[in-house]
């Protein structure tokens, strides 16, 4: 009696982490439609987006924590129209890049960038502009890499405070419990609150809830968010934001007023870690803001003047 109850507890417990184990794998079937190409690299096959004239300036976009690289549609567009060459790709378990294992920390996020624009061939200076986690991981690597970033632009960055509902933060402070209901509960969040967005009138993507619904379809992605909590999430990147202010690489931090995710008072603690930083706050704007702001956030990159 009690070997069948612990037997039945045991597949209780394991319920969550073998669900995701019955969802197809991403491969060459699920590849058909992705737009750009793809690149071999020692932990799996990268999917990205080199686009604009081949002599502008480059600037490296990095997507965040669930929404991959289709989110920077509008804004690469706007760039690539205004003379500059942008490359876009999809993190490890997102989009349609391989789901391999390891901690997503920020060493994982770093080498993953690095092997990508050592492929290409890109090792010149460039402007790094991330959104979200992406935020924190163009901040981690202006750090490390002050010879390689021509500009800083952060879009509502992780990094200096944040809040992604108290499961992730169970996640986050390394709690088993937290990691066993991210995979019980997390489909379901995330479905309803990408579900919220269906009536946004200012999405600038196309058909963006089902794209963000479709991550949910592969074998790998609720571990992959899980292990970014966990790794990269849960840390501040204060001493890196030092490192960038004695630098000089200029900053440009572009922030929603409305963010329920990023608080905009990360702008605050910005400024007085970078004082040299410049902040811009969209007005109405929520977390969403790289498709539902992307004309404030273009006209931000304009004043910015990233050609100088």
């Amino acid at each position: 009696m009690i070997w069948g109850l612990a037997s039945v507890a045991a597949l209780i417990a394991l319920a969550p982490f073998a669900r995701d184990r019955l969802r197809p794998a991403m491969g060459a079937e699920a590849r058909q439609s992705a737009p750009g190409e793809f690149a071999d690299l020692p932990r799996g096959r990268t999917h990205y987006r080199l686009a604009g004239p081949e002599d502008g300036p480059l600037v490296i976009l990095i997507h965040g924590l669930t929404t991959p690289s289709f989110v920077w549609t509008p804004i690469a567009d706007h760039l690539n129209g205004q003379g500059f060459r942008t490359l876009s790709y999809d993190h490890y378990g997102r989009g349609y890049s391989d789901r391999p294992g390891g901690a997503q920390d920020e060493e994982f996020f770093l080498s993953h960038l690095s092997e990508l624009l050592d492929h290409l061939g890109l090792r010149g200076p460039a402007t790094v502009m991330g959104y979200s986690m992406g935020g924190a991981i163009a901040t981690a690597w202006s750090a490390r890499h002050p010879d390689l970033v021509r500009d800083l632009i952060l879009l509502a960055p992780a990094g200096l405070g944040h809040d992604l509902g108290p499961v992730a933060r169970l996640v986050a402070n390394h709690n088993w419990v937290g990691r066993w209901l991210m995979h019980l509960t997390y489909a379901r969040s995330f479905r309803a609150s990408v579900e919220a967005e269906r009536d946004i009138e200012t999405s600038q993507i196309p058909n963006v809830v089902p794209l963000q619904l479709n991550e949910l379809r592969y074998r790998g992605f609720i571990p992959a968010v899980t292990s970014s909590l966990h790794h990269m999430l849960d840390h501040d990147l204060t001493e890196a934001h030092r490192k960038i202010a004695e630098a000089g690489t200029p900053l440009l931090a572009i922030w929603a007023a409305e963010d329920e995710v990023i608080p905009v008072a990360g702008a605050e603690r910005l400024a007085a870690l970078n004082p040299g930083a410049r902040n811009v706050i969209i007005p109405e704007a929520g977390h969403a803001l790289a498709y539902t702001h992307s004309p404030a956030v273009t006209a931000a990159l304009d004043a910015a003047d990233l050609r100088r």
